[in-house]
């Protein structure tokens, strides 16, 4: 609107009646969600109900790299550590991602589970019993398992209750602080001047005294 007019706020008596969302069906969807997961627990047996087996990853980004998930697929590097062949994964439950790089090697131990020495194999015909096959006895003795096989857990943190030390109550951690920006910021000045004085003198460097500065501590 132009000018100090008031905004127009016309209502011209809409049927909001019929976009009222009043949800009464919940209760039925979660029963027919309930006999669709029964159904599919049927119909896939004796397989995971959850599907196939995930690794645990790591988020991606700063924001969430402190948070585990379940990933794609293993990766190639996990399968030949648990001596899995690659196209046998796919047939026995497990999902393959070959863009999946391993960057820490507590996260490739992880993921390399004793899945293989749970795994029960049922034959394709019961007459016709295969090389790879579970025995008779692990078949008769099987259970379909509900849920995820290897679920994701995130492990909260423990605490450790340290009793406070005078040492502690006496360091100056602000003080501390601004002693390591100092040495940080005169690095360059500190070294070009230890050069200086390793030309200038006839001793070994090896036999000059570590500065302080330069110490890892």
């Amino acid at each position: 609107m132009k000018h100090s007019n008031v905004i127009p706020n016309g209502y011209f008596k809409k049927h909001w009646d019929n976009h009222v969302k009043t949800l009464f069906n919940q209760a039925a969807r979660k029963q027919r969600r309930r006999i669709a997961r029964q159904e599919l627990a049927v119909k896939i047996f004796p397989r995971p109900t959850a599907g196939a087996l995930r690794p645990v990853v790591y988020g991606q980004t700063l924001k969430y790299n402190m948070k585990v998930r379940a990933g794609r697929g293993f990766s190639l590097e996990e399968l030949q550590a648990a001596a899995i062949p690659k196209k046998l994964a796919a047939t026995i439950g497990i999902v393959v991602d070959h863009r999946c790089r391993n960057r820490s090697l507590e996260g490739l131990q992880a993921n390399v589970q004793t899945y293989k020495a749970k795994l029960v194999v049922f034959p394709r015909h019961a007459r016709k019993i295969k090389v790879g096959d579970s025995a008779p006895k692990e078949l008769a003795t099987a259970t379909q398992v509900h849920g995820a096989y290897m679920p994701v857990a995130c492990e909260k943190p423990s605490v450790d209750l340290v009793k406070v030390t005078e040492e502690m109550k006496s360091f100056n951690a602000y003080d501390k602080l601004r002693v390591e920006r100092m040495n940080e910021r005169h690095i360059g000045t500190r070294m070009k001047r230890l050069r200086r004085r390793i030309r200038s003198s006839e001793v070994h460097p090896v036999d000059l005294p570590v500065p302080s500065f330069l110490s890892p501590y």
